[in-house]
C-alpha cells in the first residue's frame, strides 16, 4: 500500500495532516508518523494545554514562524477538539508543496 504524505494539495493552498501532543515541555516538530490506513502526519509538540482552543493557536503560531508564512493564511479545518488535525494553508499549491516539502526534510536531518 502506498504511503499518503502528509501533505497534499488542495484548491488555493494545502491541506497538512498533523497529531498534536499538547502541554510538552517544549514545543517544535516531533517527525512524520505513519497511521495504520498508510497515512502520514507530522507530529508536533506544543506548551499550550488543550483547553479553549489554546493549544490549537499554539499550534497554527509554531506554523506560521516555522513555515514562514502569516498566521492569517492558516488554520485549523477538523479535529479542532482532537490531537489529529488538519491544516490549510492559503497560497500557491505548488509553491507550497515544495516550500513544506524541504522544510520537513531539512528537520529529519
Amino acid at each position: 500500500m502506498p504511503l499518503k504524505p502528509p501533505i497534499e494539495a488542495a484548491r488555493d493552498g494545502v491541506r497538512v495532516a498533523v497529531r498534536v501532543s499538547p502541554k510538552a515541555s517544549r514545543a517544535g516538530y516531533a517527525g512524520v508518523g505513519i497511521d495504520a490506513a498508510g497515512r502520514g502526519f507530522l507530529k508536533l509538540r506544543v506548551t499550550a494545554p488543550a483547553q479553549a482552543g489554546k493549544a490549537n493557536a499554539a499550534l497554527v503560531r509554531l506554523l506560521a514562524r516555522a513555515w514562514g508564512v502569516p498566521r492569517s493564511r492558516l488554520s485549523v479545518v477538523s479535529g479542532a477538539k482532537d490531537r489529529r488535525k488538519t491544516i490549510f494553508v492559503a497560497g500557491d499549491p505548488s509553491a507550497l508543496l515544495n516550500r513544506l516539502s524541504h522544510w520537513i526534510e531539512g528537520q529529519d536531518d
